[in-house]
């Protein structure tokens, strides 16, 4: 894609959990898996000063949802929202001013925390505090408009039929929040802010780490397209993709607009009964309802025909994530159709009951009828927003990096002044005293420097956060072996730790160091270091045990001899013989693989490979 001609235009918002205690209270900000107690709320949207009603939260409010919130030994009546937050956490105050001073910021002389109105449940009072207290930093070449502070949501533990279950055991966790101006042109480079935000916090040494600790959303546009939100990319590798799905999305958006607008499309709000048609139907789905007393609604979509199928950003998936809210699950629309039971006379009795040209498209919902009529009006509301291209909207981040709508874009009204916590000076000498961390870019040159490193290892050992495990494995183990590890090993292996719920920031350090010592002591090759680490991290067993449990550890317990070498190597081209006449030294690669296979991490990859090249030119 050609970014520049696109428009492409994307922000960040890194939200990081501070290690520290509660922001507004002395609670601990660990998280728990029990529980003493349950509190029952339902949460109504407020005016804003000016009398406004932010529209996200009365979208929210349409839900109709009641939370039931789990109180643990970390809470206290501050977060229940039974007594007024105390004073702020000035650990927390300092370390948002120690990154302020890092990217050169501008500090507020007074800090003012504001309430942010969330009824989505998340927070037990209805909003969310927040404070704003540095502007206009920069990385690089990259402006960071703001740095707030602001506290944690409540864990989302599951939804039941009649509640929404919430945990407060994260709620009121500092986190501090840094937003970038719209000034990232690439989604690569997206990835590399967010990579090089992500190592400057760790550098406080006063940030929290392992899953759920950070959370990246981004801000997406691109010329005639519309800034959307993304919240929840909690990978950075997924950023670049979700940026360009995020892309497509929207030019397919606006090509659909664009034809619309060549068959003078239009939206008619007006609903049809349809339920008759569906009395003898074998659709599964409409079936079920009709017993059930529900109804059957269509509604006209003049200019639609061939627009809301067809890929991954088909229009009629915008249309169900839409009124998903509400709990309808029962849309179909004729472009799909007939299927999932609906037969071909169905459809044409329904075009013929609507008076349907053959550019026109149709929408069906089954529900019972008040939620059908507003799903199918909320329907017809996005497929009018069609006609002007990409809405400006919140989304989330699905795991394969999609995404799905999530509520409407806050407006001013969302914000007001907290009445119960006075405002905080902050004075220059304060600023003054703290002190700042060895920075992102003099580290990098220092580990090439000193560790005769790579710039590129240098700066991912940096970025991914393992720098202080680094310098303190290189006193004792060679530096390229060490880096290696990092680099190379590790996600070599996390899709494996990921796919058993583990993440690979979480293997403990100990660990690490253990296996690296068996490998110095020569009880294995370098290159069963991930098989053993894999084994070591994922059993209930020790880096010992784990060397044996990966069949590396011999007879003796040292690495497998030469003359062992040979004979494995000899039985091979043994039986492979007739395979090296033909294929002469373009055998080399395939029988190294067969060796490999039998030998990993048992013998040098370069000895075996010494060895199998000369044995082969014996047998030539």
């Amino acid at each position: 894609m050609d970014y520049d001609k696109l428009g492409l235009k994307i922000g960040l918002e890194i939200h990081q959990q501070l290690e520290t205690s509660k922001l507004f209270c002395k609670c601990t900000s660990k998280l728990v898996d029990e529980y003493d107690c349950e509190i029952i709320r339902k949460l109504r949207p407020t005016q804003s000063e000016l009398g406004d009603v932010d529209r996200a939260a009365v979208e929210e409010a349409q839900k109709k949802l009641r939370f039931k919130y789990q109180v643990t030994e970390n809470n206290c009546l501050v977060e229940t929202d039974e007594e007024p937050p105390h004073k702020p956490n000035r650990n927390a105050i300092d370390v948002v001013l120690m990154f302020s001073k890092m990217i050169n910021a501008k500090t507020v002389d007074e800090i003012h925390f504001m309430r942010k109105v969330v009824i989505d449940g998340s927070n037990i009072s209805g909003f969310q505090r927040t404070a704003l207290l540095s502007v206009d930093g920069k990385i690089d070449n990259i402006k960071i408009q703001t740095i707030c502070l602001e506290e944690d949501a409540a864990r989302k533990i599951k939804a039941e039929k009649d509640f929404v279950v919430y945990r407060l055991d994260r709620l009121g966790i500092p986190l501090i929040e840094i937003a970038t101006a719209p000034d990232i042109k690439t989604p690569g480079q997206a990835k590399e802010v967010a990579e090089k935000i992500g190592a400057m916090l760790r550098a406080t040494k006063k940030v929290k780490r392992g899953i759920g600790t950070i959370r990246q959303d981004l801000n997406v546009s691109i010329k005639n397209g519309a800034r959307v939100e993304i919240k929840g990319v909690q990978n950075l590798r997924s950023i670049p993709d979700v940026v360009e799905k995020e892309i497509s999305r929207q030019l397919k958006l606006i090509e659909i607009k664009n034809k619309l607008e060549e068959r003078n499309a239009k939206i008619s709000y007006e609903l049809f009964d349809i339920t008759n048609i569906f009395e003898n139907t074998k659709c599964k789905i409409i079936k079920a309802m009709i017993q059930k007393n529900g109804k059957v609604f269509s509604g006209k979509l003049s200019g639609f025909s061939g627009l809301l199928g067809g890929g991954e950003n088909r229009l009629g998936k915008e249309f169900a994530s839409k009124v998903k809210r509400i709990g309808l699950k029962g849309i179909f629309h004729s472009d799909e159709l007939p299927n999932y039971g609906i037969t071909e006379n169905e459809v044409e009795e329904i075009r013929k009951n609507m008076k349907l040209d053959i550019n026109d498209a149709f929408v069906i919902v089954s529900e019972k009828e008040n939620i059908a009529r507003n799903g199918l009006n909320i329907i017809l509301s996005r497929a009018e927003q069609c006609l002007k291209g990409v809405p400006e909207e919140v989304r989330k981040a699905l795991p394969d990096n999609t995404t799905e709508y999530m509520r409407a874009m806050p407006g001013a009204a969302r914000m007001y002044p907290e009445t119960d916590i006075p405002p905080v000076s902050i004075k220059k000498e304060e600023i003054d005293k703290i002190k700042i961390p060895e920075l992102f870019d003099k580290k990098i040159k220092r580990f090439m420097e000193t560790y005769k490193i790579s710039f590129e290892s240098a700066k991912q050992l940096v970025a991914r956060g393992y720098d202080e495990m680094f310098e303190s494995f290189v006193k004792k183990y060679e530096p390229k072996i060490v880096a290696r590890t990092f680099l190379n090993i590790i996600p070599e292996i996390e899709p494996e730790l990921e796919s058993k719920g583990m993440d690979a920031s979480a293997i403990p350090e100990k660990t690490i160091e253990e296996v690296l010592g068996f490998y110095k002591e020569g009880r294995f090759a370098k290159e069963g270091i991930s098989k053993v680490l894999l084994t070591a991290v994922t059993e209930p067993i020790s880096v010992e045990e784990a060397i044996e449990k990966a069949g590396l550890l011999t007879k003796t317990g040292l690495v497998i001899s030469l003359g062992d070498i040979e004979n494995e190597i000899d039985k091979i081209l043994m039986e492979k013989k007739d395979f090296i006449k033909e294929k002469g030294k373009n055998s080399f690669a395939p029988l190294m693989g067969l060796v490999m296979k039998e030998l990993r991490g048992k013998a040098d990859g370069k000895i075996i490979s010494a060895i199998l090249k000369k044995k082969i030119g014996e047998m030539r």
